[in-house]
């Protein structure tokens, strides 16, 4: 058996150097005499240590490799291809990433992403050996459509893109609307900063969601499909259309599918980057894309379809809770230790997901909390991450599920400034056609920036409050509805840096520039004159081996001092 080298190349692990990488391995390999093969796979979720490279010897060992550099690429092939011998200190599976990986792996289910890391995403032949497209071919050949939607509708799934519709009824819902021309739509635009569950998947296992469109279609009695992708996600667009070809090529899209009577086919669409865009119309099952019926799922939804058809509602309904079945895939992201994709049974609580799974703070500072479905979701403070991630559990708090992002924020986290970056967010996004939307949220962003800023008066909480509540009543959208609770969430349970800004004009995570004085501790201080050579408006002075002053008149208060001081002299208030 050849040996085979396999490179994660999926975004995060081409942001990390894989390419650089893969391009390393290729050069080596073409010089010496190995038998081995290069190939490529999507992202297997571990996204704090990419570049990762995975070796199978010809003994059918795995050896995976974690941070591989060009020069530790170049060490793989001598010592391990060449030589026969596994530098294993730089393996998952012995050494120094073992325990960081078995603990990010240990509480995980992976359904959506069963096959993302572990085949390539360009070869059909690869996702076809993992039982790919056997569901589609189950669907038109031993099931009526109607059993389709109930083993859907028997597994509990709710819509992964944010609201948790149940799918098997929003199928029902267009399945009973008669009409002759029906349509499936994929929405890929994922637009929450933070979130990048879809991209994982998009990247890593195109086929499964595209399976997942064809079962869809299927059932509804829809001919056509669309993905609706951002435009900003080239690698997934990419995939996709690779993966289009192939499955026309293999007969699985096209005319009678299987000898069916089914016929099928998908499009791509790409998107502009407005976030509004992936709103959703209201009643798409009755008059959707072109008047028509349609039925709009998110990526992640889709890839479920078809592990539920080949393994069965039962199983999939055993994970999860009561009304939130099956698993879920979430983007750690923000001041965590091990930031990537993970997923989880629906029901597992805050705690195991940010500190079990995710390993805590990077900085090893204590966690002030998660922010949750993206801008229109809100914060959940440390102290409530006892909470079960499910539908109605997460939002008794203020947060939503949402598509999934967390982005984990730690005692260094302004709230006040993290509610000024969402609303912003979604100000800038709202398309202005609600009068509250448009200017409400408006008002509350010149709020938020003066409170940053020291400017703040007690009563503009409270206006802050009385808007919000406008804005969720009067919108049309969820968009605008759920504009306000990032604000909310925070005013809830952190009041008291609200409070502090404004009455005592500081910032308790000192983050808001404007309220910030820096000076320099005369004792401590070494005249080492680091923090003089860093200060880029020349504000510090001071002679060589005496303490250093700094102009308030001059001082920008950019942080430059306080980060390379090597004695704690600088003062940060």
């Amino acid at each position: 058996m050849t040996q085979k080298v396999i490179v994660g190349m999926a975004s995060c692990g081409i942001a990390a150097g894989a390419q650089e990488s893969y391009e390393a391995l290729k050069a080596k390999l073409a010089q010496v005499d190995a038998d081995a093969e290069l190939t490529i796979a999507g992202c297997v979720g571990l996204c704090f240590i990419e570049p990762i490279v995975e070796v199978i010897s010809s003994d059918g060992k795995k050896w995976t490799y974690g941070e591989v550099t060009v020069e530790r690429a170049e060490q793989i092939v001598d010592q391990h291809l060449i030589g026969g011998e596994p530098i294993t200190e730089w393996t998952f599976e012995e050494g120094e990433y073992r325990e960081r990986v078995e603990a990010f792996m240990s509480k995980q289910v992976r359904i959506v992403m069963r096959n993302c890391g572990q085949i390539n995403p360009e070869s059909i032949d690869e996702y076809i050996k993992r039982d790919g497209y056997k569901a589609i071919e189950k669907a038109v050949t031993s099931m009526t459509r109607q059993q389709v939607i109930q083993e859907i509708s028997d597994s509990g799934l709710r819509g992964r893109g944010g609201a948790g519709f149940p799918t098997g009824r929003k199928w029902q819902f267009a399945y009973d609307v008669p009409n002759d021309t029906k349509y499936v739509i994929c929405n890929a635009d994922e637009g929450d900063p933070g979130a990048f569950m879809n991209r994982t998947v998009l990247e890593s296992d195109p086929h499964a969601m595209l399976e997942g469109m064809m079962i869809a279609g299927y059932a509804i009695g829809s001919s056509q499909g669309y993905i609706y992708a951002r435009a900003e996600y080239p690698l997934a667009i990419k995939r996709l259309e690779i993966a289009l070809a192939q499955s026309r090529q293999r007969g699985f899209l096209g005319d009678n599918i299987f000898g069916s009577d089914f016929s099928f086919d998908i499009e791509i669409r790409q998107g502009a980057g407005a976030f509004v865009c992936g709103e959703d119309p209201p009643y798409p099952a009755v008059s959707g894309l072109f008047g028509k019926p349609t039925i709009i799922n998110n990526v992640n939804t889709l890839t479920n379809i078809a592990w539920i058809i080949l393994n069965g509602a039962e199983k999939y309904s055993q994970y999860g809770t009561e009304g939130s079945k099956g698993t879920k895939v979430f983007s750690l992201a923000g001041k965590i230790a091990r930031g990537g994709s993970v997923e989880v049974p629906m029901g597992t609580t805050l705690h195991e997901v940010v500190h079990d799974i995710g390993g805590g703070s990077v900085y090893g500072k204590p966690i002030k909390a998660v922010q949750m479905g993206g801008p229109s979701g809100g914060c959940v403070p440390a102290s409530m991450f006892d909470t079960r991630v499910d539908y109605e559990e997460l939002t008794k708090t203020g947060a939503i599920v949402g598509s999934g992002g967390m982005v984990i924020m730690d005692e260094d986290t302004c709230m006040v400034d993290i509610a000024r970056f969402f609303l912003n967010f979604t100000q800038d996004e709202s398309c202005g056609k609600c009068t509250y939307c448009r200017i409400g949220t408006r008002r509350m962003l010149e709020i938020l920036t003066r409170i940053c800023n020291g400017e703040g008066q007690m009563e503009d909480i409270d206006t802050l409050e009385g808007l919000a509540a406008k804005i969720k009543n009067t919108a049309l959208c969820a968009l605008g509805g759920t504009a306000p609770n990032p604000v909310l969430t925070t005013l809830h349970y952190f009041r008291d840096e609200y409070i502090a800004h404004v009455k005592e004009a500081k910032c308790p995570a000192k983050v808001c520039k404007p309220l910030l004085t820096y000076s320099i501790d005369l004792e401590a201080c070494t005249g080492c004159g680091l923090c003089k050579r860093a200060c880029p408006v020349n504000a510090i002075s001071g002679e060589k081996k005496q303490p250093h002053e700094i102009d308030p008149d001059l001082c920008t208060k950019c942080g430059s001092c306080y980060e390379v001081c090597a004695f704690d002299a600088v003062i940060v208030k």
